[in-house]
């Protein structure tokens, strides 16, 4: 009994981890947010960088 729970556990938490992985969920809307530095730009302003748009 407690082989399943344990088995069913980790079966969860690794489709968990692939739901994680994907990419469609958000994505492009945050590839979007992203400088060209790598840093995320908060809100609608430059980069603190200077460099991206």
């Amino acid at each position: 009994m407690l082989s399943k729970i344990v088995l069913l556990f980790l079966v969860f938490i690794a489709v968990l981890g692939m739901v994680g992985k994907l990419h469609w969920i958000g994505g492009p809307r945050l590839k979007s947010m992203k400088c060209d530095c790598g840093r995320y730009r908060i809100g609608k302003g430059p980069c603190a960088c200077g460099r991206g748009a």
